[in-house]
């Protein structure tokens, strides 16, 4: 049996020791399907994401599961003291949102095509931002996740979560330490992009393909919400909203 990657002294012990030192008395993951994130191998995590603590929450589910998570991170964060230098140690990318400031640092993919490179896995948040869903379904996502996974190969496994708006509820600015929060996972069967197979990779099949990712998604999130998400997906742009920044419902 491979050894896990957690098993393997890094960067991330410190880090796992200080995330579960302080949050696990207060979450209670509820995994379904766990062994649908394999021991090994690179492959695109793709989350739902509707509050800023959704990263640790999901680095914290995927590291109970032996593997070691990179995140394409806010390139503000790595500037932050401290919070900077283990982004950078751990081997997160940074991306900056907007296309005048990503000119002046490396391409987020060319990171993200190094972790495959290395066989690690790379979490990807399609929506690129909290969810403007005033119900917090997934809303229109971006194409990052698919232009890795078609341009490198590799797997798409769809993760949905539901539980954290109670430990930190959208744009909340406290964590609710004080209660045992449970919080579920539904980890989706990786999304069929076979039929992109020797297609260009255009924006039409990069749009095709995130909303195919958006839709499973969505579809392990019912499982988990036992409802129906609404028949369109929310988007930010029909509704003359911003793409970054806050967003109060």
């Amino acid at each position: 049996m491979a050894r896990k990657e957690t098993h393997r002294p890094s960067i991330f012990w410190p880090m796992a020791w200080i995330c579960f030192g302080l949050l696990g008395g207060s979450v209670k993951f509820r995994v379904a399907h766990p062994e649908r994130i394999p021991a090994t191998g690179a492959y695109v995590i793709a989350p739902n994401h509707y509050s800023e603590i959704d990263p640790v929450i999901v680095g914290m589910m995927l590291y109970r599961l032996g593997r070691v998570p990179s995140f394409l991170a806010k390139a503000s964060l790595f500037k932050v003291p401290v919070v900077g230098w283990f982004l950078r140690r751990s081997g997160q990318v940074p991306v900056e949102r907007t296309a005048a400031a990503a000119a002046k640092i490396a391409s987020p993919l060319a990171g993200a095509r190094t972790l495959v490179e290395q066989q690690r896995i790379v979490v990807v948040y399609p929506e690129g931002t909290l969810t403007r869903d005033p119900d917090m379904w997934p809303m229109r996502g971006k194409t990052g996740a698919a232009r890795i996974a078609l341009e490198q190969g590799i797997p798409v496994i769809p993760v949905a979560h539901w539980g954290t708006q109670a430990l930190m509820g959208r744009y909340a600015k406290k964590i609710s330490l004080f209660r045992r929060h449970p919080i579920d996972f539904a980890i989706g069967a990786p999304v069929d992009l076979s039929e992109y197979t020797g297609k260009p990779i255009d924006q039409h099949v990069l749009a095709d393909a995130t909303e195919k990712i958006m839709a499973a998604i969505t579809t392990q999130l019912e499982t988990l919400r036992h409802e129906k998400a609404p028949s369109h997906r929310w988007d930010p742009a029909a509704q003359g909203q911003s793409e970054t920044g806050r967003f109060d419902a």
